[in-house]
């Protein structure tokens, strides 16, 4: 399986593990400048200024463009506000195409917005525009209505686990010339009820942080999950593919996306993958983490069914008349000495 990296700004060692691996890393993936995209911050220390970052990033794209591996472009936030349509913001993320290109060479752009990917296809032809996971398409109807502006598509990260799903999206995109990708190690709870809120709030964050804020929201997973009753059920809530069972996608997807730029230790996500095997807590895999609702409980990777991925591939999808992924998620279960 070849996977696709998302750079986090500083993590030198993270720069190294990608071109270790780049046998494995078909892709690294990233945001630019101030544009909005679908992660809170290029800087996970909140200790460096936007051009400290932009030369981080410089510095990270030299050493990765001589290892072969592709450059994507996220233009990927929920929501541009009033720049959504304005010429001015067209000719900003041409100008930043341009730039990316000519200094480092660009692959493929991924968007959310139907209006960017008509962008690029008129002006960057040459351009993969692939559709971004948070776009949440998980039917062959949602690809069709948008196949003229979109090359590939990310599938809705709920049909990780959903043999029947994937494989009519692969039918789908095989016998209209697409690509499918999928999302490998999201944390997010299925069907979140608030996912599209919290995309919203992360697109403005700059404009929201500026702000005298009377709440905070970083997602309604963790209250959920704070709930003993529901916590026993969060396996069977959840959609990753754990480092041992990519195997059972290969010719499925066109490659797996990691979620990297804002996990604590990334480097030890992609030796994961690319090694097929992890031993420790699987919620440390994962974005988010959930780790801290678990605690003094681990779900212990090694613990889970060998045969589990297999099984809810092909499952039924009965959860409130079936124990089968809360039985496997209790025998995972460790307490921490």
């Amino acid at each position: 399986m070849q996977y696709l990296v998302g750079l986090q700004v500083g993590d030198d060692a993270l720069v190294s593990e990608i071109i270790k691996n780049k046998d494995s890393v078909s892709e690294v993936y990233f945001s630019w400048g101030d544009i909005p995209n679908g992660r809170n911050t290029l800087d996970t220390s909140g200790n460096l200024t936007l051009f400290e970052m932009q030369q981080l990033m410089v510095s990270h794209l030299d050493k990765l463009k001589v290892s072969g591996i592709d450059f994507n472009l996220l233009l990927n936030a929920n929501c541009y506000g009033a720049d959504s349509q304005s010429r001015s913001f067209f000719n900003k993320v041409g100008n930043t195409i341009d730039y990316i290109t000519t200094n480092f060479g660009l692959s493929s752009v991924t968007t959310t917005s139907p209006l960017i990917a008509k962008f690029v296809k008129q002006n960057f032809s040459e351009l993969e525009v692939r559709a971004s996971v948070n776009m949440e398409i998980g039917t062959t109807e949602g690809m069709d209505y948008i196949a003229d502006l979109f090359d590939s598509f990310y599938l809705k990260r709920e049909y990780n686990r959903n043999l029947q799903k994937i494989k009519q999206a692969r039918t789908w995109c095989d016998a209209n010339g697409k690509k499918l990708y999928g999302l490998a190690n999201s944390g997010c709870l299925n069907f979140c009820t608030t996912h599209i809120f919290h995309d919203n709030l992360v697109a403005h964050e700059s404009e929201i942080s500026a702000r005298d804020n009377g709440y905070q929201f970083d997602g309604q997973c963790w209250e959920y999950l704070r709930k003993e009753e529901k916590l026993k059920k969060w396996l069977s809530l959840t959609n990753f593919i754990r480092p041992e069972d990519v195997h059972l996608y290969e010719g499925l997807f066109e490659g797996l996306k990691l979620a990297t730029r804002v996990n604590k230790n990334p480097v030890k996500i992609v030796n994961s993958y690319c090694n097929a095997s992890y031993n420790g807590a699987i919620t440390d895999l994962l974005e988010p983490n959930h780790s801290g609702v678990f605690y003094p409980t681990v779900i212990d990777n090694k613990e889970i069914a060998a045969d589990f991925a297999e099984t809810v591939l092909k499952c039924l999808k009965n959860c409130n008349e079936c124990s089968y992924c809360n039985d496997i998620q209790k025998n995972a279960t460790v307490v921490l000495e």
